[in-house]
């Protein structure tokens, strides 16, 4: 019996599972992400107060995973006519935005707390 027999290193070089060539010189297209729609998504929008008492609307609960965050901070903002960025799995807005952007999110969809 080898070291490595029965596991990958063993096996050889990774394979592609659909066309069966090497995975360097596989040519199938990359499956798109599953996303899990926005009806089933939980937004949860909060106002915190930050250093020097400025306010920044809170958007959590939402998973980078699932959402295409950047695009979605891009519509916060428009409708919000305000700046933000996202962090880990948060966006965030600046100013008291919370009813804007609790509009904004359930005309897309998604449930607001």
């Amino acid at each position: 019996m080898r070291l490595f027999e029965g596991t990958a290193w063993d096996l050889g070089p990774p394979k592609c599972e659909r066309c069966g060539q090497l995975e360097s010189e596989c040519t199938c297209p990359a499956p798109p992400p599953t996303r899990v729609p926005p009806s089933k998504q939980t937004a949860r929008v909060q106002v915190e107060k930050r250093k020097a008492g400025r306010l920044m609307t809170v958007v959590r609960g939402l998973a980078a995973s699932d959402n295409d965050l950047p695009a979605l901070l891009t519509h916060l903002k428009n409708a919000c006519g305000a700046g933000g960025t996202v962090k880990d799995d948060t966006l965030e807005i600046q100013g008291d935005q919370a009813e804007r952007v609790k509009k904004a999110l359930a005309e897309l969809g998604y449930r607001v707390k």
